[in-house]
């Protein structure tokens, strides 16, 4: 990545940030779009990952519309309101696709960064009637936290958006059938970690073929070992992020 003067900008020392300020939550944001580039779970110019701007109630920042996620960077990210409405920053943006995104982050105070994504395996997944099975210890990381939302055409209407945000509820994860998915995170360390677990569980799940005869672990074991995978709270990514960003260095 690049400073605004276009000097290479080095990852080396991103993990340390703490995401207080609006230039952290840029670097690490962008650090999130470039990294989505390489797993490939960009889809086009359409897609977006967004995160509140700290202390700016209503303010957020997204993908400038017409850039692939490797074209993003700290400096051409867009700040918007919840209706998608440009605050400052190059647009133009996707309104109908912030939709989504400003919807769950009036909803949900906690979800500081919402990925919405049409990756291949989770499109898969949200089209099977059996949903996310517990068949792995991926899986289980979202067992009794995913929810599915019935596909309802393009457009995000207030009503279909209120019935969005009534099937999320508090949950992490979202399988939207037939389109793809949302993940919340408190921070966009948890949100990159978990859409990373939910894709690997989806892309397991397909490999594994027939639903009929799976092994399924008994519901007391499925609720073990969530909390188990859960145990770090809302620390949740924040060890992992490192060797992400790691990725970039490596490029």
């Amino acid at each position: 990545m690049q400073d605004s003067l276009g000097r290479t900008k080095s990852t080396d020392n991103m993990s340390h940030y703490q995401s207080g300020t609006e230039e952290e939550i840029r670097i690490h944001l962008a650090a999130a779009y470039q990294l989505a580039a390489m797993k490939r779970w960009d889809d086009g110019i359409y897609t977006h990952i967004s995160a509140c701007v700290p202390n700016e109630s209503g303010a957020y920042l997204i993908n400038q519309f017409g850039l692939r996620f490797d074209e993003v960077s700290p400096e051409n990210l867009v700040k918007v309101n919840l209706q998608g409405e440009i605050i400052s920053g190059v647009g133009p943006v996707n309104k109908s696709g912030f939709a989504i995104h400003g919807a769950v982050h009036a909803a949900r105070p906690d979800a500081v960064c919402v990925l919405h994504l049409h990756t291949d395996s989770i499109i898969a997944v949200s089209a099977q009637k059996v949903g996310l099975l517990p068949i792995s210890q991926h899986a289980l990381r979202f067992y009794g936290d995913i929810a599915k939302h019935r596909y309802q055409g393009l457009a995000l209407s207030a009503t279909e958006q209120e019935g969005l945000i009534k099937a999320l509820g508090n949950k992490k994860a979202l399988l939207l059938e037939n389109h793809g998915s949302i993940v919340c995170g408190t921070s966009i360390q948890q949100a990159f970690y978990l859409m990373d677990v939910l894709d690997k569980a989806c892309k397991i799940q397909l490999l594994a073929g027939e639903i009929d005869g799976l092994i399924i672990p008994d519901s007391t074991i499925c609720q073990l070992a969530n909390q188990q995978l859960c145990s770090d709270g809302d620390n949740e990514g924040q060890i992992e992020w490192p060797a992400y960003l790691g990725l970039l260095n490596n490029k």
